[in-house]
């Protein structure tokens, strides 16, 4: 089976990622603090502090989603609950990321944004199919007996 394989690849994709955007933001925030420029008007140290903020926010983001990765693999159960929405949402952050990377710096990021985003629903999508006794479909009651009248039963009369 390729499911614990590719949810622990997934898990230590998202951890190094996690660990590079909180290093490119925090760097981002020391050469703007040290430049001390402004950008129409705002403050730097407001710039330079957010960045790192922000370094941090989506660093943990990536590594809680690569947390659910890990107790995904060592379960071999799929994500349940909060879980199965953080992955959802950590596949759509990459394929919007993947589309803006495109353009703004290439076709090496972009590549690597898909294939993280491939990996994710590919994780999501190999514990959807159940397999044994509970793949069957279950017998919900008795069977299907023909098309359902529109109208009542007639009337009863009286002679």
């Amino acid at each position: 089976m390729v499911r614990r394989p590719v949810a622990v690849v997934v898990a230590a994709v998202l951890v190094v990622e996690a660990l590079g955007v909180a290093a490119v933001n925090w760097f981002l925030g020391i050469v703007v603090d040290r430049q001390d420029m402004s950008l129409a008007g705002l403050d730097p140290d407001m710039m330079s502090t957010s960045s790192k903020i922000g370094g941090i926010v989506f660093g943990l983001y990536f590594a809680f989603c690569g947390l659910v990765a890990l107790l995904v693999a060592v379960r071999d159960r799929p994500p349940a609950g909060f879980g199965r929405v953080l992955l959802i949402s950590a596949a759509v952050v990459h394929a919007l990321l993947g589309a803006a990377a495109w353009g703004l710096v290439g076709w090496h990021a972009f590549l690597f944004m898909v294939v993280v985003l491939t990996l994710i629903v590919l994780l999501l999508m190999t514990y959807d199919r159940q397999e044994g006794p509970a793949a069957e479909p279950r017998d919900a009651g008795p069977q299907d007996e023909g098309p359902v009248p529109v109208s009542g039963p007639p009337a009863p009369t009286t002679p």
